[in-house]
């Protein structure tokens, strides 16, 4: 769920709900007190009755030791941590993605303020007619690619 945008709102993290909708925030920084903001507003966003899974990649702000203690206080968030290197695993990378060609590649924005409301309305946009993520890939391919990919690797050391 923490992927920088672009630089200068450096912390927009988008949260799919599984309806579809994104809960997303820019902020200046992204640091450990960002991504508590960020999930006290998920927590108050997801109605109280729904489990909370937060996909993560390994970012320090996100194994903060206040991270970790507001996490113990809220049980029915659950923190999974992408593998290194894989935030292919990551279903947000996909709406970035998205953001990225339809949104900013091409904008031209007067500054931060300006490029902080391009990103809010394409997440009103996206809301307005949200899609939910479907995994559509099928596990044990990837798994024996990934065997694979170990498997060259190790011949090559």
């Amino acid at each position: 769920m923490t992927t920088n945008v672009t630089a200068p709102p450096r912390y927009s993290q988008p949260s799919t709900c599984s309806k579809g909708k994104v809960i997303g925030r820019c902020m200046q920084r992204h640091r450990h007190q960002e991504f508590i903001r960020f999930l006290n507003a998920i927590e108050k966003s997801v109605p109280m009755k729904k489990s909370v899974h937060v996909i993560l990649d390994n970012y320090a702000a996100h194994k903060h030791p206040k991270v970790i203690a507001w996490l113990s206080r809220h049980p029915r968030v659950t923190f999974h941590f992408t593998p290194t290197s894989a935030s292919w695993l990551n279903a947000v990378e996909g709406f970035f993605a998205a953001l990225t060609i339809r949104r900013l590649k091409r904008g031209a924005f007067l500054g931060v303020v300006d490029l902080q409301a391009a990103i809010n309305r394409y997440v009103a946009d996206h809301n307005a007619d949200p899609k939910p993520f479907r995994w559509k890939a099928n596990p044990d391919r990837i798994i024996a690619a990934a065997a694979r990919g170990h498997q060259t690797l190790d011949s090559i050391h």
